[in-house]
C-alpha cells in the first residue's frame, strides 16, 4: 500500500491512463522475468488489457523500454543536478548527490532495476540517447570529485575510475534492496554517503 503513491507519482508525465496502466505493468514484468522473457501479451495482462490495445500506445515492446528508461534515467539525473547548492563544500555536495541518487534507487527499486540493467536490449538510437544521460549523470559525480581534489578536500588518485566506483555502489542498491528489510531508503542513502566520503579520503574536520 504505501508504495503506490510514489509508482504513482514516478508515471505522473505519462498520458492518457491506459499508457500509464502499460508502464506500470511493463516494470512490474521485466524486473521479474526480464525484457526478453516478457511477452506483449504478459505485459497487457497485467494491466487488464487485450494485447491490441497495447499498440494504440506503443509500437513495440522495445518502445515500452525506452519510455521506462528515458524517464528514470531523467528522474535520476534530476536529482543530482538539484543536490548541486551553490556555497556548499564538495564533501556537502557529494554526500547530498550520493543520499539523493541511492534514495531515489531504493524507494524505486523495481523500475532502477530495469532502467540499469535491461539497457542493452535498447534499440541502436534508443541506447545511445540513454548514454548520453548516463554520460550526464557521469560528468556530474565526477566534477564534484574534480572540485574536492582540487580544493584539497578529497585524496583521490584516479578520479574517472572512482567516479565509476561511486555510481556502481550506488546503483546496485537497486538489485537487493528490500522494502521489507531492516534499513529504509533514507537510512541506505546515509549509510552509503559516509562510504563513498571515506572512498574520497574526506576526513570529517
Amino acid at each position: 500500500m504505501g508504495a503506490e503513491p510514489k509508482r504513482t507519482e514516478e508515471w505522473a508525465d505519462v498520458t492518457p491512463d491506459a499508457a500509464r496502466r502499460l508502464v506500470t505493468a511493463a516494470v512490474a514484468a521485466f524486473a521479474e522475468r526480464g525484457y526478453h522473457a516478457t511477452t506483449t501479451r504478459d505485459i497487457a495482462g497485467r494491466a487488464g488489457m487485450s494485447p491490441a490495445a497495447l499498440y494504440i500506445h506503443y509500437r513495440t515492446k522495445e518502445d515500452l523500454l525506452y519510455r521506462i528508461s528515458i524517464v528514470g534515467h531523467r528522474a535520476a539525473l534530476d536529482l543530482l543536478r538539484r543536490a548541486r547548492r551553490p556555497g556548499t563544500d564538495p564533501a556537502t555536495r557529494l554526500a547530498d548527490a550520493v543520499r539523493a541518487f541511492v534514495r531515489w534507487h531504493a524507494e524505486h527499486h523495481t523500475t532502477a532495476r530495469v532502467v540499469q540493467y535491461e539497457l542493452g536490449a535498447l534499440g541502436e538510437e534508443h541506447y545511445a540517447e540513454i548514454v548520453g544521460l548516463r554520460r550526464e549523470t557521469d560528468a556530474e559525480i565526477r566534477a564534484v570529485i574534480e572540485d574536492g581534489v582540487a580544493s584539497g578536500d578529497f585524496a583521490v588518485p584516479d578520479v574517472p575510475g572512482t567516479t565509476v566506483a561511486v555510481l556502481s555502489l550506488c546503483i546496485d542498491v537497486a538489485r537487493w534492496f528490500n522494502a521489507e528489510g531492516k534499513r529504509t531508503p533514507d537510512e541506505v542513502g546515509e549509510l552509503y554517503a559516509g562510504l563513498v566520503l571515506r572512498m574520497v579520503g574526506h576526513r570529517a574536520p
